[in-house]
């Protein structure tokens, strides 16, 4: 008695590589175009507001009012002059030069240095000394008003320039610890092995080594810093106002654009916002080529 075998199934359009390659293709497409629309949305929504102020800024405040979105009928550049002398605006943007590129400078560099100590080395409190940084994260900056206002005036420095520089770095170390903490926790440290090796001190391995391939952490950290520190008002209002001379430029501006009610020239304010907002881009100009580089181009060099 024999038995007859069911012949083999063949295998259906569905199960074919070709077929999962279409399907996958089609589902790739969808993905990309749902990405894009909403990152055109996107660029919409911050672009545009910004055309407008950049836009607003060359017209007058009764050309504001009547017709807010056509061009300017005259471009008044005079705008851009009267914002920088008229409301002190020149004088603030020097101070905030002076405070926030002094604070970027001293925070990168603590920072850079405290986080590759706590992520290279092992020693007893190390792990506590990580978690108060990330306990600085969680402290609000509206809590540490009156402690800081006591302790500035105690040590001379309440409403200058240096006390605010000592406040920024302050506030600035916590989050700048924990972004590159774990960023030099993921660099190879066989290089840094291989130099000590080839004779370098811990400095010289820092300096010369592992902080040049941190060169993309270091960027990303920069510009969000500055950004930070650049917009900070609180902190420069509550700590700064005993001395108009040291105003930042965040308080001129506030100032500034209520100084006098609905009476206010528009254009110059306006014009205020778009200095302001220039320095910004610069930075992120400078940096952003930093920001395409990657650790294993560094490690190539």
């Amino acid at each position: 008695m024999t038995t007859q075998l069911a012949p083999q199934a063949k295998a259906t359009n569905a199960d074919t590589p070709e077929h999962r390659k279409s399907k996958s293709t089609v589902g790739d497409k969808v993905v990309g175009g749902i990405s894009h629309t909403v990152l055109v949305i996107w660029s919409i929504i911050v672009i545009l507001p910004l055309l407008w102020t950049v836009m607003s800024s060359f017209k007058t405040s009764s050309e504001i009012f009547a017709s807010p979105f056509a061009l300017p009928q005259v471009w008044h550049f005079d705008n851009y002059l009267r914002a920088w002398t008229d409301s002190g605006i020149g004088a603030s943007f020097l101070n905030s030069v002076i405070v926030v590129g002094c604070s970027l400078v001293l925070v990168m560099l603590l920072g850079a240095m405290c986080a590759y100590v706590l992520a290279r080395f092992k020693f007893p409190g190390s792990r506590a000394i990580y978690l108060a940084m990330l306990a600085g994260l969680t402290f609000p900056i509206f809590l540490a008003i009156v402690p800081l206002f006591g302790i500035l005036k105690s040590m001379g420095l309440l409403g200058t320039l240096p006390g605010l520089i000592l406040v920024f770095v302050a506030f600035a170390l916590p989050f700048t610890v924990f972004f590159l903490f774990a960023f030099f926790k993921a660099l190879p440290f066989e290089i840094a092995e291989a130099a000590a090796i080839d004779g370098a001190g811990e400095w010289r391995t820092f300096f010369q080594v592992m902080l040049p391939m941190a060169r993309p952490g270091l960027a990303s950290v920069a510009i969000l810093n500055f950004v930070g520190l650049w917009n900070q008002y609180l902190l420069a209002v509550a700590l700064n106002a005993s001395n108009p001379n040291n105003r930042l430029l965040s308080q001129a501006l506030g100032a500034f654009a209520g100084q006098a009610g609905y009476a206010v020239d528009f254009g110059a304010l306006f014009a205020a916002v778009v200095i302001t907002v220039v320095p910004v881009l610069v930075i992120y100009v400078i940096f952003q080529r930093q920001l395409q580089g990657s650790v294993s181009q560094g490690t190539m060099k």
